[in-house]
């Protein structure tokens, strides 16, 4: 395909944020197309980092060899950044600027909320003149996509990652501990929720359970303690929690190590990573359980990196293929500003400004949603305290396992337990 002057037209992709089972599937499919329907495509390196400062020097062409057995791997052969394109003004205009330097028509954009954002913004500012479209990718499986599609990459991170749980409760059981298990998931506890419910772990704790805006940390630590208080009075002395970090963006900053030196990455987000949450976690919880009388070995594990660059499932290579794919047509077409879904078998663009919260200007955040039966069903299997075990006889039976009377055990728990969702909705259905 050429343009007026005559020019072969050029077709770029580039991936942001952090790596996604899937994305080298994407890469594949969308070159093959592209060069398949006379477009030369061209492989920005490391995200917006470069063109984001103007500098047209780190690419990569890309052929049919190159990529055609790419999709089964891991990994990014592009690499990725978490660069903002659209911090400022003046940040854009270079990005612009280095796309129309090198040529580039048309523009796939591989990655999650925060890269779709940067993309809107190279789509409005441009014009018209450049093709955007973003293919959506995180393991945290938290982009409002039609008919509540996954992100691609979830999937196999939800394989891996339930994998990992059941070797640690099998090491739990064997050496009767608990393990406190960390994973991905910036706002949703999707991935954790998934998880926690695929490998039948004693419980997930994920943001959407909690009512309000701010969190106190000690809700989560009486959670977590008030599960293996339960767990102990079973005659069990071992569990896995499997916790999503996001938990940790709910709560004060400042009642976290170091809160007032966290850093932040491009586009403002607090770098959970940084912050030692399970390290921190482990050490109150084993506080508590010694404050009321109960000795339990507890460990922290942080579940995430494990993730991101698995080889694939069969589902999301198939899947990544057919969004590659998807993303070519569109922009062929003449479609610019969207995101690349699949709804009912069918490619289905979705407009940027679709996904936009107003309020923020953001890409809109999909969480759990803790009144459907999918977050119950994974909730009526837990060990959890319920508003049932606040009354008689439970109630004095869990406290003979502290120190704690009946009536001082219901005080320091009855605050978690009335803040963490829909309990009385548990079995409704």
């Amino acid at each position: 395909m050429r343009s007026d002057n005559g020019k072969q037209q050029t077709l770029a992709i580039l991936v942001g944020g952090g790596p996604a089972p899937g994305i080298n599937g994407v890469i594949a499919a969308a070159t093959i197309e592209a060069i398949n329907c006379g477009l030369s495509v061209l492989g920005l390196r490391d995200g917006y980092r470069w063109i984001a400062e103007g500098d047209t020097g780190h690419t990569a062409a890309l052929r049919i060899s190159d990529v055609s057995r790419i999709h089964f791997t891991g990994g990014s052969i592009l690499r990725t950044s978490r660069v903002n394109p659209a911090r400022d003004e003046a940040t854009l205009d270079r990005t612009i600027g280095a796309l129309d330097t090198m040529g580039v028509r048309y523009l796939v954009c591989i990655g999650g909320d925060d890269t779709t954002y940067g993309a809107a913004r190279i789509a409005e500012r441009s014009g018209g003149r450049i093709g955007v479209a973003t293919v959506p990718k995180t393991i945290d499986n938290d982009l409002p996509l039609p008919d509540n599609a996954p992100t691609f990459g979830f999937e196999t991170a939800r394989a891996v990652g339930t994998s990992i749980i059941e070797a640690l409760m099998e090491d739990a059981r064997t050496t009767r501990r608990w393990y406190l298990a960390v994973t991905m998931g910036r706002k949703s506890g999707s991935l954790a929720l998934s998880m926690c419910k695929s490998a039948g772990a004693t419980l997930a704790v994920i943001p959407e359970e909690f009512r309000g805006e701010q969190l106190e940390i000690a809700t989560v630590v009486d959670t977590i303690v008030g599960a293996i208080i339960k767990r102990r009075a079973a005659g069990r002395e071992d569990g896995v929690a499997v916790v999503a970090e996001g938990v940790a963006e709910r709560i004060d900053p400042n009642a976290l190590v170091d809160g007032p030196n966290l850093q932040h990455d491009a586009y403002g987000h607090v770098r959970l990573r940084d912050l030692s949450f399970g390290t921190l976690l482990r050490a109150q919880v084993r506080s508590a359980l010694l404050d009321i009388g109960a000795e339990i070995t507890v460990v922290s594990k942080d579940i995430g990196y494990e993730l991101r660059c698995a080889k694939p499932v069969p589902f999301d290579a198939d899947y990544t293929r057919t969004l590659g794919y998807g993303a070519v047509r569109y922009l062929l077409r003449g479609g610019s500003g969207a995101l690349i879904a699949i709804a009912g078998g069918h490619v289905t663009p979705v407009n940027f400004a679709d996904l936009v919260d107003p309020a923020t200007g953001r890409v809109r955040v999909r969480m759990v949603d803790v009144s459907a039966e999918s977050y119950q069903v994974a909730r009526s299997y837990m060990i959890r305290l319920e508003p049932g075990d606040l009354e008689e006889p439970a109630l004095s039976r869990l406290a003979a396992h502290t120190n704690l009377s009946p009536e001082q055990f219901k005080a320091r728990f009855g605050p978690p337990v009335a803040v963490t969702g829909n309990a009385s909705a548990l079995h409704a259905f």
